[in-house]
């Protein structure tokens, strides 16, 4: 039997790469976003791909920054599926912010989708997939979990509290036979930040759905995207001297 993915943020950037490079390995989808009207352009997308028409593709609007209708929107979603193998939190937003510059609403903004959001999808997936047995929670952190960065001060914090709240869950969780993959891309060309082509070892959101589909199937505890050359850098990445990150302005 085909397996299921469901993928928050699908309409766009990394969420709708990974929802058409898990279409073309031949796996049911459930798509979650807040633009509905764009779901609905990527379902007759992947309908047209080669070998893709008989794929069940179910989709559902869903703002994550709304936390209290993560659940009921995320189990109504499931619900339509067949089965549910893999939850993949992947709805987040950047901007580039300075620490007391007035942009309070900001950063507290990043927090609310990035942290509260994914942790309320998180949850929503946990529930459902203890009630049936067992399944995947993938959660798409980011190597600035790692690593301070001038003007992302807030988006760091997010994703360094994101991915120690899957470093924990995947404890509390492995008796449930729930499995946790955590996701550390570097820098992937989106439409999440302008002016993405100055920041080094740029990907696009293609090749790095490619190399996280690969982590997910092999039901990996950390990918690190693309492998090459982060994976290389990634225990320098804490102690990189702060001149490296000159080039943001």
């Amino acid at each position: 039997m085909s397996k299921t993915v469901v993928i928050t943020g699908a309409s766009s950037g990394i969420g709708k790469a990974l929802a058409l490079e898990f279409a073309q390995r031949g796996c049911n989808l459930g798509l979650a976003a807040r633009r509905l009207d764009k779901l609905d352009a990527l379902r007759a997308e992947i309908a047209l791909l080669p070998g893709c028409q008989n794929l069940q593709v179910e989709i559902i609007e869903l703002d994550v920054n709304n936390t209290s209708s993560v659940g009921p929107a995320l189990h109504t979603l499931f619900s339509h599926l067949n089965q549910v193998d893999v939850v993949i939190v992947n709805a987040g937003v950047n901007k580039l912010t300075g620490v007391g510059k007035g942009q309070l609403n900001d950063e507290l903004g990043l927090m609310q989708t990035n942290l509260l959001g994914a942790i309320a999808t998180v949850n929503a997936a946990v529930e459902w997939l203890k009630q049936a047995g067992g399944g995947h929670v993938v959660g798409i952190s980011s190597l600035a979990s790692l690593t301070p960065i001038p003007k992302q001060a807030a988006y760091c914090a997010t994703k360094a509290g994101f991915s120690m709240y899957l470093d924990a869950a995947a404890i509390e969780l492995k008796k449930y036979k729930i499995d946790f993959t955590k996701i550390l891309p570097g820098f992937v060309k989106t439409e999440i930040v302008d002016d993405m082509d100055k920041f080094p070892f740029l990907v696009s959101a293609e090749q790095a759905a490619r190399e996280m589909a690969n982590h997910i199937e092999k039901r990996r505890s950390v990918g690190v995207v693309p492998g090459y050359p982060w994976k290389l850098l990634k225990p320098l990445l804490a102690n990189m001297p702060t001149g490296v990150w000159r080039y943001i302005k």
